[in-house]
């Protein structure tokens, strides 16, 4: 296809896809983005979800004379492209090495090109351009408020239809918009990078997050999740804890960077620890405790406190080790604001394909909390934490004549794992009488059905006793 270049000026916005650049070019030429997508030659297949839908978040490499093309048409230098456009001048393997003066295109994943990609938003781009169009652009979450609309862009990588969440009711998170520019600025100057404190702030509340539902407490995360829901989440509650969990908890992200970036904050830290004689961090700390009024939350320090494999450990015990002076050797370890991969939340696109899963799997359409009783639950999470509590006293005893020490342990773990095997025992259980089928529970268990069957059968478990 031959279009006159420069008819039509479609100016480029900051931080736009290449993908999303063509697309709005194709809107204002009156075609399909499939035609004009035919002044290059492609070398791969478009990107889609497993459900066969094109990816949003697909993006859009170019060779020298792609990016002349697209100049041409969309009537704006490269010089200006370059500077909107974050793919522009990234290479690609697939491109031809040699420029033979074709227009050459490869697809990607955004993501993977230049970092996470959320929808514009539309009225924001309508006032600017003309036109209502969607608009998908590179940005960290801590741009995805639009203040002026009440809007939250979501996440444009996964298989799910909105662009944005409701937040006009929600001031909160609009006033954590604009308390997150002074905490950036305090992260330039303490030399963490404004990207790296966020991201340890969102898992450590990302992390709450999934704790949340067993907080009797807690009532400001389920009152916003309803409102982002258009006011009652109803019988697709899990869908929304999954689509509005970022929206949801943005505010106390903002609060949690701001409190780990406070010196005097980390100070507490340090005389919980004992300061010059070392102890163990205890569950009233002074930190924790401080940390949990901070966000309205004065109940919330002692959860926090003792949630010792999550990320607000690990970076107590890096502020730690810093003042001490002493660990391993520079690196990882000795860096507070490094989130280890297990710590990292599970992205929306991903947690989505997994309740897709699920959904489709028999007994996956009641929820947890409807089915099984309190007590129950309080018993599964009884147990689970006394395992814990006699994991973590384990760490203290391995000094000492090695008879002494080896009798500790065996004994300890002997116990934790009598008090894991009685948690699974009552989560299978309730899983069953749920509606979920033994063959699952067995699989998800890792063994046969009529072994199952018959443990718990044989323990008297099977009627949840």
């Amino acid at each position: 296809m031959i279009l006159p270049p420069g008819l039509l000026r479609t100016a480029p916005l900051r931080g736009e896809t290449t993908s999303s650049l063509m697309c709005r070019i194709a809107s204002r030429y009156g075609l399909e983005a499939t035609a004009l997508r035919s002044c290059w030659h492609w070398h791969n297949q478009q990107p889609k979800h497993e459900s066969g839908t094109c990816r949003a978040d697909a993006e859009v490499l170019l060779n020298t004379a792609g990016r002349q093309r697209l100049a041409g048409l969309c009537g704006v230098e490269e010089d200006v492209l370059a500077r909107a456009l974050p793919s522009w001048a990234r290479q690609d393997a697939k491109l031809p090495a040699k420029e033979d003066g074709v227009p050459a295109a490869v697809w990607r994943i955004g993501g993977a090109v230049a970092g996470p990609v959320a929808f514009g938003c539309r009225l924001c781009v309508a006032q600017r351009t003309g036109t209502l169009v969607r608009v998908v652009r590179y940005a960290p979450q801590w741009e995805r408020v639009c203040v002026r609309h009440g809007r939250w862009l979501l996440d444009a990588d996964a298989d799910q239809p909105r662009e944005y969440l409701d937040v006009r009711h929600l001031p909160e998170v609009a006033a954590a918009r604009r308390q997150w520019t002074g905490v950036a600025r305090r992260a330039v100057r303490a030399g963490a990078g404004p990207e790296r404190v966020f991201a340890l702030a969102h898992a450590v509340v990302a992390r709450w997050w999934d704790q949340a539902l067993g907080w009797e407490r807690e009532s400001v995360w389920l009152r916003r999740l309803h409102q982002v829901a258009g006011g009652d989440a109803g019988s697709e509650f899990e869908w929304w804890r999954i689509v509005g969990r970022d929206t949801v908890v943005f505010p106390e992200v903002v609060a949690v960077a701001d409190a780990l970036l406070d010196p005097d904050m980390a100070k507490l830290v340090w005389v919980d620890s004992g300061a010059g004689r070392p102890r163990a961090l205890p569950a009233d700390g002074m930190f924790c405790r401080r940390l949990g009024e901070r966000l309205g939350r004065a109940w919330l320090g002692p959860l926090a406190a003792t949630d010792h494999g999550g990320p607000l450990i690990a970076w107590m015990g890096s502020v730690i080790r810093q003042r001490r002076g002493a660990g391993d050797p520079p690196g990882y370890t000795d860096d507070p604001w490094w989130v280890r991969q297990e710590h990292q939340p599970v992205t929306m696109a991903g947690q989505l394909r997994v309740f897709g899963k699920e959904k489709r799997a028999p007994g996956s359409g009641t929820m947890w909390r409807a089915v099984v009783p309190p007590e129950q639950r309080a018993r599964i999470g009884s147990l689970i934490d006394s395992a814990e509590e006699q994991l973590v006293q384990l760490r203290g005893v391995q000094s000492g004549p090695t008879a002494d020490v080896a009798r500790q342990l065996l004994h300890g773990l002997g116990h934790s794992a009598g008090l894991i095997e009685a948690a699974w025992k009552r989560t299978a259980v309730a899983a069953v009488n749920g509606g979920v089928p033994w063959e699952e529970v067995a699989r998800w268990a890792d063994m046969p059905a009529e072994t199952l069957r018959s443990m718990l059968t044989a323990g008297g478990q099977e009627d949840g006793g």
